[in-house]
């Protein structure tokens, strides 16, 4: 299976109706997802137009990610993490590691997502998509705070998707290594994929 090196980003081309199946090889990797309209790069996945139907903090197979138009352009079909994914965090930048205290040039999910669309050959829209956060660990608390954890998914715990649209998809393995949110060795680690008609 291909990989998306730990820290860094790939960006795929889906047709209408095919699957991807995301695998957290080594069970603590968190991914950002993100997808775009193959038509139209400026109507992408909105994890709040999505809330806004599942009427969840997180999707469950069977659950679909809408656009900012409200259609839908991915399915959840399977699931066989925990299901523990989160929606809250924006992806990470480089003004949010300055806020961490790093110093100097850090990798980050909205760089990979650049990147990802810049190796198919695509200009990225001038402004950054929300993602689904898959396996990221954020539990809110009874008074509404909530925190960063390190994942609960194991070993091979994969998501599989399929597209409801010709789409263009950027994953973003987290090179986050300030916080536990890709274990408690805060160390990015790469993670496999596969297309399948």
């Amino acid at each position: 299976m291909p990989i998306v090196e730990g820290g860094k980003g790939a960006g795929l081309r889906l047709a209408k109706g095919e699957r991807l199946t995301i695998v957290n090889t080594y069970g603590s990797q968190v991914v950002d997802l993100f997808a775009h309209s193959a038509a139209d790069l400026g109507e992408a996945m909105s994890i709040q137009h999505s809330r806004n139907v599942w009427y969840r903090l997180s999707p469950r197979p069977g659950d679909q990610l809408w656009t900012q138009l409200r259609r839908p352009i991915l399915t959840l079909l399977e699931d066989s993490s925990p299901g523990v994914h989160d929606t809250l965090f924006p992806c990470c930048d480089p003004l949010r590691y300055e806020q961490l205290g790093v110093k100097g040039y850090h990798r980050s999910c909205a760089d990979n997502w650049r990147e990802a669309l810049g190796g198919l050959g695509i200009e990225p829209p001038a402004t950054v998509p929300t993602a689904l956060n898959l396996f990221m660990n954020v539990p809110i608390a009874a008074d509404g705070s909530f925190s960063i954890l390190p994942p609960v998914s194991r070993p091979g715990d994969a998501v599989v998707f399929r597209a409801e649209l010709d789409c263009v998809v950027a994953l973003s393995a987290c090179p986050a290594d300030t916080l536990p949110i890709n274990g408690p060795d805060c160390r990015p680690r790469d993670v496999e994929y596969r297309i399948d008609a």
